[in-house]
């Protein structure tokens, strides 16, 4: 493949009538902003010369210090495939920088460069495979989006009971007009749940590719009059939406697989081992960033195949990791905990990070558990030695807070705010009085 230039980028834009340019970044909790550009202020952009206001921004900067720089990904321009009105547009993912130059330390696409720095000065570069479910609904009179969907469908149904079959082929075609290789579409298992997944990457583009992802569903659903939601528990009683994380390390510079050993205990290396261990060990402590709102604790709850319990297996969905059967270079662990409302850059940035704690300290994971957990007793799960995620977001934060190593891949800014938002969120939540309540007590007392 050709090397990917400035020069190369504006040949691109006007080959394919570019007019508008959208420069994206994310705040603290994943959510997108973008500033648009003309197409003659392209070259401006990839001299990282455009400027915004980083105080209007969740968790950046206060206003007195509120200049920041969006420094385009060059490697991340591509045409947004769906017509507009005024002209071709095209996207760039940005990292935010300082005036003087410097990362801004607020950034999560640059947070979890800087752990992948990490990982690479240990001699790893680390693969993540995503799959990101979510749930499609109607829109009511107003075009205000409901819980309520005519698809009846289940676990890989098909049309006409999957209602959702085309609005799915519409997504694949625009994902893969934005340069995604997808493996596979289908129906989930609730009413209107739906998963799309695509091929594995390196970490950065993963979360590129997550956020992208994420854009590309929510406009498509808004095409067909409906709206995509990837909030983790939208209904009572039905099955929740994860966010499966694959992940592999590989050794740096090479097409070779550090978690396969072919004469290796379960033909797992040492390196897969010892990550495993930091997954688990510091499953409590990322939580907060892996499932990051009120409502994902309505999803971590025991049944719906939820993966509450802090284990691993090479044969069973019940733990929290499961290593998938193939091995080569196929060889991962796949954390089961994760949603598909995290902000992807920290998130892959603390799942990696508790995976090289557990290389450094070579941290013993312990037998698999080949077992469903579902099933056993507390007495059973005690004796296995075998603890819970977090059971809502205010205990998630205090384990947070109590982890210097997951802490420290956040880096203080983005801890700091991301505390002090989600704390106030939780409260928020604490001191409502809801439906159920009503529904349980009025009457009665």
């Amino acid at each position: 493949m050709s090397k990917v230039t400035k020069d190369t980028v504006l040949k691109k834009a006007e080959e394919l009538k570019v007019k508008f340019v959208k420069l994206q970044f994310t705040d603290v909790f994943g959510i997108t902003k973008n500033v648009a550009i003309p197409v003659k202020q392209l070259e401006k952009a990839l001299n990282n010369e455009i400027m915004f206001d980083g105080s209007s921004i969740e968790g950046f900067v206060r206003i007195e210090e509120s200049d920041m720089y969006l420094k385009p990904d060059i490697n991340t321009f591509t045409l947004i495939p769906w017509q507009s009105e005024y002209g071709n547009v095209a996207r760039l993912i940005c990292d935010v920088y300082n005036p003087d130059g410097t990362p801004f330390e607020g950034c999560p696409r640059n947070t979890l460069k800087k752990v992948i720095k990490e990982a690479e000065n240990m001699g790893f570069t680390m693969n993540a495979g995503p799959e990101a479910e979510f749930y499609l609904f109607e829109r009511d009179g107003e075009d205000l989006p409901t819980t309520h969907s005519k698809d009846h469908g289940g676990y890989f149904d098909l049309s006409p009971v999957d209602m959702g079959d085309e609005v799915r082929r519409a997504m694949v075609t625009a994902l893969e007009g934005m340069g995604f290789e997808i493996e596979a579409s289908h129906h989930e298992v609730g009413e209107g749940q739906h998963e799309i997944d695509f091929k594995y990457a390196p970490a950065l583009t993963t979360a590129d590719n997550i956020v992208t992802f994420k854009f590309v569903v929510r406009k498509i659903a808004m095409q067909y009059g409906l709206h995509a939601t990837f909030m983790p528990k939208p209904l009572f009683g039905k099955a929740g939406s994860g966010m499966h994380t694959h992940q592999s390390l590989f050794f740096k510079g090479k097409n070779v697989n550090a978690f396969y050993d072919e004469n290796g205990k379960y033909q797992l290396s040492k390196t897969a081992l010892y990550y495993i261990g930091g997954l688990l060990a510091h499953a409590r402590g990322y939580a907060a960033i892996t499932n990051p709102l009120v409502n994902s604790y309505k999803r971590l709850v025991s049944g719906y195949e939820a993966p509450v319990y802090i284990a691993w297996s090479e044969k069973n969905r019940s733990p929290l990791v499961r290593i998938p059967a193939r091995r080569g270079l196929g060889t991962r662990a796949e954390l089961r905990c994760p949603d598909p409302a995290c902000n992807p850059y920290l998130a892959l940035a603390v799942m990696l990070k508790a995976g090289l704690d557990g290389i450094k300290k070579k941290i013993d994971p312990g037998e698999p558990v080949n077992m469903n957990i579902y099933h056993l007793t507390e007495k059973q799960k005690k004796d296995l030695n075998i603890k819970s995620l977090p059971s809502n977001l205010n205990e998630a934060l205090d384990e947070l807070e109590a982890d210097e190593v997951i802490r420290s891949a956040l880096g203080e800014h983005i801890y700091e705010n991301y505390m002090k938002a989600k704390r106030i969120e939780y409260d928020e939540y604490r001191v409502q009085v809801h439906r159920w309540e009503i529904e349980k007590y009025l009457s009665i007392y």
